[in-house]
């Protein structure tokens, strides 16, 4: 039956099989720095700028506040679940204990979408910052009818060879380049602050524009459509929607439980790692966003475009050195963001792999505990993505896929406290089940202020994957296989 769940107690006990063991080497600082890593990317030199002049204006921090307290309570479930269910693949392995096999495979496949999409975006914006940073205009090359974005080639080359070889490598690589991405955010934070105006401020929240003449419907956000509104640009739908769009800059942190397996300590080790960097990476944004809008007007930020970012803000008032500096930060955040996207997306197909949801062979670990053939087959259909198809209109998918994520996560929590209350929990999420509904209420909320665009592909995604799981995954299940057998 394909809503068989896996026990607990199984899904443990599968980690310890000698051909699909992965090593454990990490520890609370490990995942931390994961974290950190992968949540500062491009999204606070880059969306930060674009959503306040575009959406929110000023008001951007509140948006930024909204977007971390919906990822606030869905940081506590993830860790709880991962302290009590320590097995590589996230919200898929914890939807497989409480949902079934088919819930699971529907999460895993939304996973894959997740982090391939996210992965081949962040690479294409890393492959144009190596072009700033370096004077040329950016790493791409015309073949023919294909323009070859070998900048992204280049990136993703680096992370799998790194990624193949073992986790606790990644982690050292991973520290060295967050401390000088963090360096330069604080920078920023300290210059920028000497520059701010408080007329910039004003007005706060600027008041509702309707959608420019000739753009479609489905590009506003679901929730002003469902009511009736105009567009969601300004006033308070412009509010929510930025909320929608800064929240990519907050994925990432949820990778931190695909992990646990590898933690040497993960009921004590994993919640911290999810928490610390959570909240570090909130302070830098809110930091950073009301450095940047008191800084410049944000309709001077509308007027630039999709060429706005925190160098616009430095350039309009004369300190055009901090261009190639956030350039530089912009370039690390992007490396690490890869790095763990990457890991992410492999540790989720090794799990559905073990399942037997994939073909087994995939699980299996080389000599350094990783598995090796998932990390390179993941590693060449990333670079083929990044490096040959124009990407940049799916990052709202992104943003959905996780939310749907977070949403079957929480609810989990509130399934396992009452199904399995005799499990050993190293961290209990508070006020359950008030804490998880309110956090998938938060979600749901987020996800509506989404394009319609961004949900008929979403869906469509979804569809498939129903057809790929009755196709194959039902049929090679070994958790089927057991029961049947």
């Amino acid at each position: 039956m394909a809503w068989r769940t896996k026990s607990v107690e199984q899904s443990i006990a599968d980690t310890d099989e000698p051909d699909t063991r992965l090593r454990k080497d990490l520890n609370w600082w490990d995942l931390t720095v994961f974290g950190v890593s992968v949540v500062i990317g491009a999204g606070i030199f880059t969306i930060t700028a674009s959503t306040a002049g575009n959406l929110t204006g000023p008001a951007i921090s509140v948006s930024f506040v909204l977007a971390a307290i919906a990822c606030g309570l869905a940081a506590l479930c993830y860790a709880e679940f991962a302290s009590t269910v320590p097995v590589a693949g996230s919200a898929y392995t914890f939807s497989y204990a409480t949902f079934g096999e088919f819930v699971a495979w529907i999460i895993g496949w939304d996973l894959i979408l997740e982090f391939a999409v996210a992965s081949a975006v962040v690479a294409k914006g890393w492959s144009s910052y190596l072009g700033t940073v370096f004077g040329f205009g950016g790493g791409t090359m015309d073949l023919g009818s294909i323009q070859l974005d070998w900048g992204a080639l280049l990136i993703i080359g680096f992370v799998t060879a790194i990624l193949a070889y073992g986790t606790k490598l990644s982690a050292g690589v991973s520290l060295v380049i967050t401390a000088i991405k963090v360096g330069v955010v604080l920078l920023v934070v300290a210059v920028g602050a000497f520059y701010i105006k408080a007329s910039n401020y004003s007005p706060f929240l600027p008041p509702a524009e309707p959608a420019e003449e000739g753009a479609s419907g489905t590009e506003q956000s679901l929730l002003s459509l469902m009511f009736g509104a105009e567009g969601s640009h300004y006033g308070w739908y412009g509010l929510l929607a930025g909320a929608s769009i800064v929240f990519f800059a907050f994925i990432g942190f949820d990778i931190v439980a695909t992990t646990a397996e590898e933690t040497r300590n993960p009921q004590r080790d994993v919640a911290r790692g999810i928490l610390s960097s959570l909240a570090i990476v909130t302070v830098l944004y809110v930091a950073v966003s009301v450095v940047l809008t008191g800084m410049v007007h944000y309709t001077e930020l509308r007027d630039a475009g999709s060429r706005a970012n925190l160098a616009t803000a430095f350039s309009a008032n004369g300190i055009d050195w901090a261009a190639k500096v956030i350039s530089i930060g912009a370039l690390a955040g992007l490396t690490t963001v890869v790095i763990v996207l990457v890991l992410g997306q492999t540790r989720v197909l090794f799990a559905m792999s073990r399942d037997g949801l994939l073909p087994r062979s995939l699980a299996r670990t080389g000599r350094h505990g990783t598995p090796v053939r998932i990390t390179l087959i993941v590693g060449v259909l990333v670079a083929i993505t990044a490096s040959v198809f124009p990407v940049g209109k799916l990052e709202e998918m992104v943003n959905i896929g996780t939310l749907f994520a977070f949403v079957l996560v929480s609810g989990g929590v509130i399934v396992l406290r009452r199904t399995r209350p005799d499990l050993k929990r190293g961290f209990r999420a508070p006020w359950v089940p008030w804490l998880p509904v309110a956090s998938i209420v938060a979600c749901v909320w987020l996800m509506l202020n989404l394009t319609a665009l961004t949900w008929i592909r979403f869906l469509v995604w979804m569809a498939i994957g129903v057809v790929v799981y009755f196709l194959y995954g039902k049929r090679h299940s070994v958790l089927a296989a057991r029961f049947d057998g």
